[in-house]
């Protein structure tokens, strides 16, 4: 069965971020991600993962200014300077962490911006990322995040734009990172995107569609994609991004047969 690790910045808000690695790890999960680790030492992350029992999965290198509304800053042009400071402090985390994926966002559009210098930029800065984590032992990622509902003007928005991007770009460990709900709002036909470019994909997310809750409370048939992940032999994690819609522990029934598989 996949190996699914629970995001710590949907699920479990219930509770402080220091006590939601305990509970991830008491509902079954083995490994944990999580939007920013950087309001906390990377000691004390540590920590909480160890007395857990668990591994660190992923995060993502910083966004810009978040509280502002930037969401990634790999496509602006002009702040290649911060995007590979924000990268160095990405990787001081990873090794304290023993993580060995992480994500860059790509950003969105800006205006008066040429799409072709968009691309350019992002291209660039995602194959000299690509590089210095390599050297790192660290696989970078890049995600399609849908811009029809949770990030309006998100430049990379469709599943066959990162893919082709990444297959240009040319980094052995530069992946996917398929996010199945986004990819369900911005394209469908899920089962075939994971068969046709599953040596591409780095790491699986899933929510069900609408709303982002629970795989099971929507239209996404997750039984079926979950068996063909095990039947194509998907090696990587599944990450539950996912806003429960009440409690998080009241709403894992859906997990349980696949813990126990």
């Amino acid at each position: 069965m996949p190996r699914f690790c629970a995001n710590l910045s949907f699920l479990f808000t219930e509770l402080p971020f220091p006590q939601r690695f305990a509970a991830a790890a008491r509902a079954g999960f083995r490994g944990v991600e999580y939007l920013f680790p950087y309001d906390h030492p990377a000691e004390y992350l540590r920590a909480w993962l160890e007395e857990a029992g668990l591994t660190q999965v992923l995060f993502n290198l910083p966004p810009g200014d978040w509280a502002a509304g930037e969401r990634g800053l790999a496509c602006h042009p002009g702040r290649e300077a911060e995007f590979q400071q924000g990268l160095a402090l990405a990787l001081d985390y990873a090794r304290i962490l023993n993580c060995t994926r992480l994500h860059a966002l790509a950003g969105l559009a800006l205006p008066g911006v040429a799409p072709e210098r968009l691309e350019a930029t992002y291209r660039a800065n995602m194959q000299a990322a690509a590089r210095r984590c390599a050297a790192a032992g660290v696989t970078l990622l890049m995600e399609p995040i849908n811009s029809k509902v949770d990030m309006p003007g998100y430049w990379l928005d469709q599943p066959a734009r990162a893919f082709a991007l990444q297959q240009a770009i040319g980094e052995p460990n530069l992946l996917v990172q398929l996010d199945l709900y986004h990819a369900q709002v911005m394209a469908g036909d899920l089962a075939r995107t994971v068969e046709a470019h599953l040596p591409a994909i780095g790491h699986i997310q899933v929510a069900d569609n609408p709303g982002r809750h629970e795989p099971g409370s929507g239209e996404i048939h997750y039984p079926y994609l979950f068996r063909r992940l095990d039947a194509l032999k998907y090696p990587g994690w599944v990450g539950c991004e996912y806003k429960p819609q009440g409690d998080t522990e009241a709403g894992l029934g859906w997990l349980l047969p696949w813990l126990q598989d």
